[in-house]
């Protein structure tokens, strides 16, 4: 009965933890024509099965609410390596900001929603 019990959590949990499903929501040519509009761009990469990717998205999650005019790119990392080789980024949980075509600031791994507001502030 435990097992069961536990099955049914794990099944249910996930489908609830996000205000929004993570996907990849870019290619490289949406994303530069956003750079040419001068908008201020978050790109955030991302793994199924990572948990810093899933804490980081709960804040992503809020700042698209509370930062309307910042577009907010998101791709999965091991599925999008010319993404990823295009924008320099090895790892998961990476965050840029870029205003325009120039990238502001690059962190990886932040999951402090200050944390994360304080960059976004940087590209605004």
């Amino acid at each position: 009965m435990k097992k069961i019990f536990l099955c049914v959590i794990l099944i249910i949990i996930p489908n609830f933890s996000f205000g929004f499903e993570k996907t990849t929501n870019f290619d490289l040519n949406k994303l530069f024509e956003i750079q040419k509009s001068g908008k201020t761009i978050v790109i955030n990469s991302w793994n199924e099965y990572c948990s810093t990717c899933a804490a980081q998205t709960k804040v992503f999650d809020q700042a698209m609410k509370d930062f309307k005019d910042v577009e907010f790119l998101f791709y999965e990392q091991t599925e999008h390596e010319d993404i990823a080789k295009s924008l320099g980024i090895n790892y998961w949980t990476t965050i840029v900001v870029f205003k325009g075509e120039n990238e502001i600031v690059r962190e990886i791994g932040l999951v402090d929603k200050k944390k994360i507001y304080d960059l976004i502030n940087q590209g605004i």
